[in-house]
């Protein structure tokens, strides 16, 4: 099996990487430049795209196209917050393309071998806010619903050709990047609203994205699965 996991060279991306590597899958990923593809899991291959940028996703994608990928994560993304007045246009652009754009030509770019093998799994990665939605932060979460709206409509049209399309909703994630970039009393105000009372782990997700990847997953298709501790399942904030 050979997977590609877009931004792959670091958090989520990384772990679910790593993960299908153990599942014997061959793996690719993607960072954002030459010098972040140095940085690949062991036994993975790097590609470099800024997928913000519409001339990389569709040099990826005709890349993509002829290497006989059988699973496709699209993890990439990138929010911004904001208030919407004030929202600029390279801004709105920037996440319409990497959230959404890139994925649809990814998936656009793989779907005629899955179709000829008669067999795939594409998994993406929303978010939280592909369900729910937060103040200024209307972009974003455009990018992430049209995001599980594209994997809702792709599931039907899929599902006679052996491919089976879902999508992960990831809650509040600690990557190493969240580590470095939150103040240790903003991580711990966030988990006081989670009813597991933690932030997620990379591997938490990337387990169930292997699952859902695998031969194992025979009957899950168009769904959006939340991984969010049951934060989405209670009020929040808590009152």
């Amino acid at each position: 099996m050979k997977a590609l996991v877009t931004a792959g060279t670091r958090g989520m991306g990384r772990a679910i990487a790593q993960r299908l590597m153990q599942s014997g899958c061959e793996c690719i990923v993607t960072g954002t430049t030459e010098v972040s593809c140095k940085n690949v899991p062991d036994g993975a291959t790097g590609l470099a795209a800024d997928l913000t940028r519409p001339a990389d996703v569709a040099r990826l994608a005709e890349t993509i196209a002829g290497l006989e990928i059988d699973i496709l994560v699209n993890n990439a993304g990138k929010n911004i917050l904001g208030p919407t007045d004030e929202f600029a246009d390279a801004d709105f652009d920037a996440l319409m393309t990497i959230n959404l754009k890139a994925p649809f030509s990814l998936c656009r770019a793989v779907i005629p071998y899955m179709k000829q093998r008669g067999w795939g799994r594409i998994v993406n990665i929303t978010s939280l806010w592909s369900v729910r939605a937060q103040r200024q932060d209307a972009a974003y979460c455009a990018s992430k619903f049209g995001l599980d709206g594209m994997t809702a409509s792709l599931a039907p049209e899929l599902a006679p050709h052996g491919i089976l399309v879902n999508a992960v909703a990831p809650g509040y994630i600690l990557t190493d990047a969240v580590a470095k970039g939150f103040a240790e009393e903003r991580i711990a105000k966030d988990a006081e609203t989670i009813p597991l009372g933690r932030y997620g782990r990379p591997e938490e997700i990337a387990e169930i994205v292997a699952w859902l990847a695998s031969s194992a997953n025979s009957y899950m298709t168009g769904q959006n699965l939340l991984v969010d501790g049951g934060l989405s399942r209670t009020a929040f904030p808590q009152i």
